[in-house]
């Protein structure tokens, strides 16, 4: 088939080739000491680092969901990007792993090359921002599949940790402090609820003002706030003996993802009175009609991470992290036989 028969078809190989141009120096803007290998290799080559006794490897993928249909709406996809490398190394960090390298997927109806550059950039970005290569990655154009406009944005992230500092549920008791860190916003959560509340209930467009009290944002703006890192804030306390584990808050909120690194024996009492949640949550509650558990399991309600720590370093672990520019705060502890998220007022 020729090149204009694949264009006919829907496919425009010459604008893959225009994109993938600026991709290269997107992608060598990243490079670390351990990469091997240059964009355009069947695979991305990595050496480990040296020095490590037992080093354990910790991969995971993720999505931006529908935080796309609102770069879509706003025409601007500078920000998703960052969000998608930032949300993977906040999900291999919960365990104690530090990025390595990040592949990417962008899939596309009609592959617009500007678009695409604004997607890879946002993603170079958060490599750089958190010391990780952008090995490589695939850009698919699928006409028939997406539709004209719609973008899929996908990453994959593979990080390292020495076994002996694994966090997680093993490390865990009952007496063990929750602290809490501030989300930016919805991170990459709860859009399809948010965007039927804005843009369905409320009636508003992306270049609105939100309705909120001393909230100067548009609604775009709020909406397309990047999804935080919490590297380079944690990154110290890696090491901390009194660090037992770390919980990302994501789909499913704090009900769903902090039983997922305690104990079977133990669950969480979270005090809802520890922090007020920014206005965009209560505006979303209230004119949406969302009942205040369901609002727990749907979005972060304001905490992004939560560091779960031994009652006798709380005071140390809050002073790190203070010195990193972090606002932490108690806010809760690990009970002993039961299960789950318990709130308290």
């Amino acid at each position: 088939m020729s090149g204009g028969a694949y264009r006919a078809a829907g496919v425009d190989i010459d604008a893959q080739d225009e994109a993938l141009g600026e991709v290269k120096g997107l992608v060598r803007s990243t490079l670390t000491d351990g990469v091997l290998s240059e964009l355009g290799a069947f695979g991305g080559l990595f050496r480990l680092p040296s020095g490590l006794r037992q080093p354990i490897l910790v991969a995971s993928a993720d999505g931006v969901g529908t935080k796309l249909r609102v770069a879509q709406l706003a025409d601007d996809y500078s920000t998703v990007g960052q969000c998608l490398v930032n949300h993977c190394v906040n999900d291999i960090l919960v365990q104690g792993a530090e990025p390595l390298f990040f592949l990417d997927y962008v899939g596309a109806g009609i592959l617009a090359p500007d678009k695409v550059i604004e997607l890879v950039r946002g993603v170079a970005a958060g490599c750089r921002d958190n010391g990780c290569a952008l090995l490589g990655g695939e850009t698919a154009e699928m006409p028939g599949f997406y539709q004209p406009g719609d973008y899929e944005l996908a990453g994959f992230i593979v990080g390292v940790v020495e076994q002996e500092r694994l966090l997680g549920p093993d490390r865990v008791t009952a007496g063990d402090v929750l602290i809490g860190l501030p989300s930016s916003g919805l991170h990459t959560n709860g859009y399809s609820l948010a965007r039927h509340v804005l843009f369905e209930v409320l009636g508003l467009e992306v270049g609105d003002r939100l309705p909120v009290s001393g909230d100067e944002r548009t609604v775009g703006a709020a909406l397309l706030e990047v999804h935080r890192t919490y590297l380079p804030a944690l990154r110290p306390l890696l090491s901390h003996p009194g660090l037992h584990a770390l919980a990302h808050i994501t789909g499913g909120g704090l009900t769903d993802n902090l039983p997922r690194v305690l104990p079977a024996t133990c669950g969480a009492a979270v005090d809802r009175s520890s922090w007020v949640p920014e206005g965009l949550f209560g505006l979303l509650q209230e004119a949406g009609g969302v009942d205040p558990e369901e609002m727990f399991r749907v979005f972060n309600m304001g905490v992004g991470m939560v560091a779960v720590v031994e009652s006798n370093a709380v005071e140390g672990v809050v002073s790190t992290l203070e010195e990193q520019g972090e606002s932490p705060w108690v806010l809760g502890r690990v009970e002993a036989d039961r299960r789950g998220v318990r709130y308290e007022a």
